[in-house]
């Protein structure tokens, strides 16, 4: 049968885990047989205490976003790094590399006191997404933003501590807007949305989107163009993905690019049609030395290996494409296609 501790060995058990320094635990007032329970349970202690692991829990901070889930935000959003990354760069002419450098939860509060003042901050909504987001970005790569789309080289550039001109912003929409495409495309695969700019601020503190205490999901990504780096925030509150925090599983959620529309594919085709394309008919082939060649005059005839009858090879960009026979169409060249040639045939 299991033992049953009385009163004076549950003191003596409590003494001994406290007095960690000392092999024999105190006697207690129970006598001898209170010191053999206490010599019991002290032989136990490694079973009882040792084993179990303990760990610090934050009531100021709870965390209600779980460990899988916030590896699934971290998933969207590196695809939405390397995406907005390829259209900056193609936007401003330059490399531009972007990517996720954490994730994590914290206070609203937190989260605001962490932000440069002033900065370039913007507040979002996502319909059917209930609430507000966040997006921050740092006025370290924000004038070298401005500074090359202004036609600069971003040589020495000075960064002022001031907040941005109406000019500034609307350069910064420009970018903003390129961002929040790349954004709402990888949002789709949880939800049918479309992030758009609700208002813009220089102090982030004058924001209240929700309350200081609540739960946010701060998400930092690192923005480099050439020597220059800055960071770019994105706060969303808990409130506002509670209600697609069950498609939030590693197992459920993969990246799917969407298909290109039919616009898109007419786009493409129209373009495609005026591309012009080099065509190249080889009548054949010979050899010649050098010397017969030095001294070729007007009206010398060269011998072929082909016959006047024998197809030509049609070569499309350097590629064996068709074979047809020469003729002549309205007074010019021209090459009636027969068949496809083989890549590697001969000329």
């Amino acid at each position: 049968m299991a033992e049953v501790l009385d009163q004076s060995e549950i003191d003596a058990l409590l003494n001994a885990v406290q007095a960690e320094d000392t092999e024999t635990p105190e006697t207690p007032a129970g006598g001898a047989d209170a010191t053999s329970g206490a010599e019991t349970a002290v032989a136990r202690r490694p079973t009882l205490f040792t084993d179990i692991e303990a760990h610090i829990y934050d009531f100021k901070r709870p965390e209600r976003v779980s460990k899988d889930q916030i590896r699934v935000i971290s998933s969207i959003h590196e695809v939405f790094a390397r995406n907005f990354g390829a259209t900056l760069s193609g936007m401003l002419r330059t490399i531009i590399d972007v990517r996720v450098v954490g994730v994590e939860q914290l206070t609203y509060n937190e989260f605001i006191h962490s932000l440069p003042n002033p900065t370039c901050f913007m507040v979002l909504q996502a319909p059917p997404l209930e609430g507000q987001m966040c997006l921050e970005i740092s006025p370290l790569i924000v004038y070298p933003f401005v500074d090359r789309l202004l036609g600069g080289d971003n040589g020495n550039l000075y960064i002022p501590q001031r907040p941005l001109t109406s000019i500034e912003w609307r350069l910064m929409d420009r970018i903003v807007g390129r961002a929040l495409e790349q954004l709402s495309d990888v949002w789709r695969n949880l939800i049918e949305t479309h992030f758009e700019v609700v208002e813009h601020e220089s102090n982030p503190q004058l924001v209240h989107i929700v309350a200081p205490t609540e739960v946010v999901v701060f998400i930092t990504f690192e923005i480099k163009l050439g020597r220059t780096a800055g960071t770019m925030s994105l706060c969303i509150p808990f409130n506002t993905i509670e209600s697609v925090l069950t498609h939030m599983t590693s197992q459920s959620w993969f990246y799917k690019p969407k298909p290109a529309t039919q616009k898109q594919q007419q786009r493409l085709l129209r373009n495609l049609v005026k591309s012009p394309v080099g065509l190249t008919a080889y009548l054949g082939q010979t050899r010649v030395r050098l010397s017969d060649l030095r001294n070729l005059q007007i009206g010398d005839l060269l011998p072929l290996n082909k016959r006047a009858s024998a197809e030509l090879i049609l070569q499309i960009a350097g590629r064996t494409k068709f074979a047809g026979r020469a003729g002549q169409v309205r007074g010019q060249k021209a090459l009636r296609i027969t068949r496809r040639a083989a890549i590697d045939e001969l000329l």
